[in-house]
């Protein structure tokens, strides 16, 4: 951590992500991660583990769905730790995911789309990867 960052004390809150329906977002990401719901309104809502930063979902009255594969248009992703991929993607799916045709991670990744059309990933993930 940088000086700069010791005296103004940032930290991360919330990542916030552009969607056509931050309720539909709200409802899918609750679920499957387990977060409660703790803001909700037709612009806005927000997701939270009680602990560590929260996702939050705004409107977007012009969104446009990204692409995947991406050909250089991909927003962002999420990569999500699961225990058992398969297991996971099947939830995921359950509660409304997509699975692309295109999974360019073999056995060690799956790639779904959210319900707003997000990629995200799910690994039995390690940060020293």
């Amino acid at each position: 951590m940088t000086d700069a960052n010791k005296k103004a004390n940032t930290t991360l809150a919330m990542v916030t992500i552009d969607c056509d329906d931050p309720r539909a977002m709200a409802k899918f990401y609750s679920s499957l991660l387990g977060w409660e719901v703790t803001y909700e309104d037709d612009a806005a809502t927000m997701v939270s583990s009680g602990s560590g930063p929260a996702l939050g979902f705004g409107k977007t009255d012009d969104y446009v769905r990204p692409q995947w594969p991406d050909n250089g248009r991909k927003q962002f992703h999420l990569d999500l730790s699961v225990d058992d991929i398969a297991a996971a993607e099947q939830r995921a799916i359950e509660l409304g995911a997509q699975r692309p045709d295109e999974q360019p991670g073999g056995d060690k990744w799956r790639v779904l789309l959210d319900p707003a059309g997000h990629p995200f990933c799910l690994a039995v993930w390690n940060a020293s990867q």
